[in-house]
């Protein structure tokens, strides 16, 4: 478990330097995915705009997420007046993303993001800040 949050905080930090990098604001919310309250990994905002931004990472060609985790972040966005998103970097590609409604939905409680799948319903970071 150790080493799935190590990277999941990497992949956050990598993407929060992306935005400022950018001249974006950004916030990393530390522990967001163990508190009992509904908030994204990241905070982006620029002139008005602002984005509410679940972060993935996937060695396999296929990442799941729970239905609860997409139900708070779209949540939270709504209650913030940002913008939600699923950020997504499978290993040797770059940064892309997806709107909550283009998530595949698994059996249930799930819903996935299949690294192909990705490609045609997604947008790059370039995009993203446009």
């Amino acid at each position: 478990m150790m080493k799935h949050k190590q990277k999941g905080s990497r992949l956050e930090r990598e993407l929060l330097h992306m935005f400022w990098d950018a001249k974006w604001w950004c916030l990393r919310v530390a522990g967001s995915g163990s508190m009992p309250l509904p908030c994204p990994d990241l905070l982006a905002g620029k002139k008005g705009d602002s984005l509410a931004i679940e972060c993935k990472g996937s060695k396999s060609t296929r990442k799941y997420i729970t239905k609860e985790q997409i139900d708070e972040l779209k949540s939270f966005a709504k209650g913030f007046g940002a913008q939600p998103w699923i950020g997504i970097r499978f290993n040797g590609m770059p940064w892309r993303f997806l709107k909550p409604q283009h998530l595949s939905k698994s059996n249930g409680k799930h819903y996935y993001i299949d690294k192909t799948e990705t490609l045609k319903k997604s947008i790059d970071f370039k995009t993203l800040l446009q």
